[in-house]
């Protein structure tokens, strides 16, 4: 009875050491995760390379479900972000508001990111909870070089995206003048209307874009 009861102990004593030492590890997991998306917030490369070095997952996230390379696009640290997609990053990891890598990359125009991204086949169609797409970030901010990077990735010119906006109105609306030509030139079609039954013409002479509202309606003529 003794020996069995000694035999008992120690076996419970080895469960707890083996999940104290499972939740020690764990514990050292998050705060080498927590470093490295501190360092991104920081800007530090090195700081970045040591914490992954360290074992970090490079696709770990903030209470906002960010990940460092959204963190990084955001700040329009590009060299960064670089870096942490090439050590992995997952392209099409979402923040908790459905923000995607792509997106950010499309509202701050970083082209280079936003055509790598695309090759390592992140989601032109992902929608955000504002039902924004990056095609409506990057024509809404005048990106025209990633509008055309979209539109050759099979985007449709004419897709209507929240309120029945198209890319070309959200490109109107902020008199983003290259970008409407670029629409136009992929077949945007400036007869189409909003939920409200405004055209983007109407949306440019609204917000005093007169001459790029003329031109648009020369167009839908």
């Amino acid at each position: 009875m003794r020996i069995h009861w000694r035999a008992g102990l120690v076996t419970a004593l080895c469960c707890i050491a083996l999940t104290a030492n499972a939740q020690n590890a764990s514990q050292d997991n998050l705060s080498t995760n927590a470093r490295f998306l501190a360092y991104a917030r920081a800007g530090s490369a090195e700081g970045m390379k040591k914490a992954l070095a360290d074992g970090a997952a490079v696709n770990s996230r903030n209470r906002l479900g960010e990940s460092a390379l959204i963190i990084l696009l955001k700040a329009n640290k590009v060299e960064l972000a670089q870096l942490v997609l090439d050590a992995g990053a997952d392209v099409n990891q979402a923040a908790v508001n459905s923000i995607t890598p792509l997106m950010a990359a499309s509202f701050g125009g970083h082209t280079d990111i936003a055509r790598q991204l695309l090759a390592k086949g992140a989601n032109p169609a992902a929608v955000d909870r504002l039902q924004k797409t990056a095609m409506t970030y990057a024509a809404g901010e005048g990106h025209t070089a990633i509008v055309v990077m979209l539109l050759e990735r099979g985007v449709d010119p004419n897709a209507a995206y929240n309120n029945d906006l198209t890319a070309l109105m959200w490109a109107a609306g902020f008199g983003k003048s290259d970008t409407v030509q670029a629409l136009l030139k992929a077949g945007a079609d400036p007869r189409r209307k909003d939920n409200r039954g405004k055209t983007a013409a109407d949306m440019a002479r609204e917000q005093k874009f007169t001459a790029l509202a003329d031109s648009l309606d020369t167009a839908a003529r």
